[in-house]
Formats: C-alpha cells, structure tokens, sequence
C-alpha cells in the first residue's frame, strides 16, 4: 500500500518539476541572472567556410567486407 503512495507522490513531484524547468525555460527565469553582477556578453558571429576532399575510389576493386 505505501509503495502505490510513495510511487504516486513521486510521479507528481516529478511532473511538477519538469513542468516548472519547462516554463522556466520557456519564460527565460533563471534565478542566477537575478543576482549576477555580470553583464551578458554578446559574441560575434561568424562564418566556416571549408570544403570537402573527394574521396579516391577505384571501381576496379570490389569493395572490402564490413566487420561487425
């Protein structure tokens, strides 16, 4: 009987904190900006450029047995 009611008391705790960690995120609260002296930085973007190299395959050659 008590493990039905700790079990049921747990699954409510459990929804009622990831229903607050949701709209927290949701809303953007976070209680440590509250009291942070520290201003929030801003990086600036930027920009990859790179390009892939082809790979060399030779179709004369069967292609080699995959090992699990």
């Amino acid at each position: 009987m008590i493990d039905r009611i700790f079990s049921a008391a747990l699954t409510f705790c459990l929804l009622v904190a990831g229903t607050l960690a949701i709209g927290s995120a949701l809303f953007g609260r976070d209680i440590r900006n509250f009291h942070s002296p520290m201003p929030v930085v801003e990086m600036p973007t930027i920009k990859v450029i790179g390009q892939r190299t082809a790979m060399a395959i030779d179709p004369a050659q069967p292609a080699a047995p995959a090992h699990i």
